[in-house]
């Protein structure tokens, strides 16, 4: 079994992690978040994004967080910008990256943006010509390649298309996204092999969540096919609004656990990352979501 030797994780626990929790959560603390996490080695970091306080009024602080950051040379701090509005409120923070997003599925792109795939693939068009422009780099989000909470399994011919769109428009990588985690190693690698017909595998990324216990099989089963790029979220942070009571995005500590057992290469301090985890969950008042980071810790403890 031949396996990347490298692999570089995105944590995009600042962004997607603490969008939809319900408390506030102070600027400070998602600066000290991205502090630690870079602390621990990671190099890329989604740090908020530039969306209306009205939709998402966690994410009100962007211009405040992306200032109060202390900015590393070597790491990439992206933003989710979901239009063009967005983006041109960005630009002072000069995010090094920006992310447009877009759904296999037809009903969950109504429900979720209000607009078809196709509608929504017009609006970031301008957006992506305009990050282009400037040199900043333009990663896709595609979210329900292998179902969706509205129709169900999600045909591989439906990822191949928006695969195409995205390509077609000027994205320059996409991550495949298993949005409500009902996904398994098969179905992944399928999805993953529509993308491959419109992007080189430099140039995709696995975005598993955790809801069926299986982001960890979805990781391996990918890795196998080459793919060298995944989003994690440091302590699990991050639900599932769509399965209820389910959890959300594969914690970061879980993956660099496997990750560095399979004598693969990540560049991450599993200690520093555990401890990153562990203050963001003290400050919610829970514990961390990340099965390796939990045990770590309590051994660490009981040591």
């Amino acid at each position: 079994m031949k396996l990347p030797a490298h692999v570089k994780l995105v944590d995009v626990g600042p962004r997607d992690g603490l969008q939809n929790e319900k408390q506030p959560v102070p600027a400070a603390i998602k600066i000290e978040l991205v502090h630690r996490l870079q602390d621990a080695g990671l190099k890329n970091i989604e740090v908020t994004s530039f969306v209306s306080p009205k939709w998402v009024p966690q994410m009100a602080d962007n211009t405040e967080v992306m200032a109060g950051i202390r900015r590393q040379p070597d790491v990439c701090y992206s933003v989710l910008t979901p239009n063009l509005q967005g983006f041109e409120a960005s630009l002072d923070s000069q995010p090094d990256e920006i992310v447009v997003f877009g759904s296999a599925s037809e009903a969950f792109s109504q429900r979720n943006i209000n607009c078809s795939i196709a509608e929504s693939i017009e609006r970031f068009r301008p957006v992506v010509e305009a990050a282009r422009a400037r040199g900043i780099h333009v990663r896709g989000a595609m979210s329900c390649t292998v179902g969706c909470p509205y129709e169900g399994e999600i045909a591989p011919e439906r990822v191949e298309m928006l695969a195409r769109l995205m390509k077609g428009i000027g994205v320059q990588h996409v991550g495949v996204a298993d949005t409500i985690g009902v996904g398994t190693p098969l179905r992944v690698q399928r999805a993953l092999e529509a993308t491959l017909r419109h992007f080189d595998i430099d140039d995709i990324s696995g975005h598993f969540h955790d809801t069926y216990g299986q982001a960890l099989a979805n990781t391996l089963a990918s890795l196998e096919m080459g793919v060298w790029q995944f989003d994690t979220s440091v302590a699990g942070l991050g639900g599932c609004p769509y399965a209820k009571g389910a959890t959300g995005n594969v914690a970061s500590e879980d993956v660099v656990y496997l990750l560095h057992g399979l004598g693969i290469a990540t560049g991450i301090d599993l200690d520093k990352l555990i401890d990153a985890g562990q203050f963001i969950s003290d400050f919610l008042g829970r514990k961390s979501g990340s099965r390796a980071g939990t045990a770590l810790f309590n051994k660490r403890a009981s040591s």
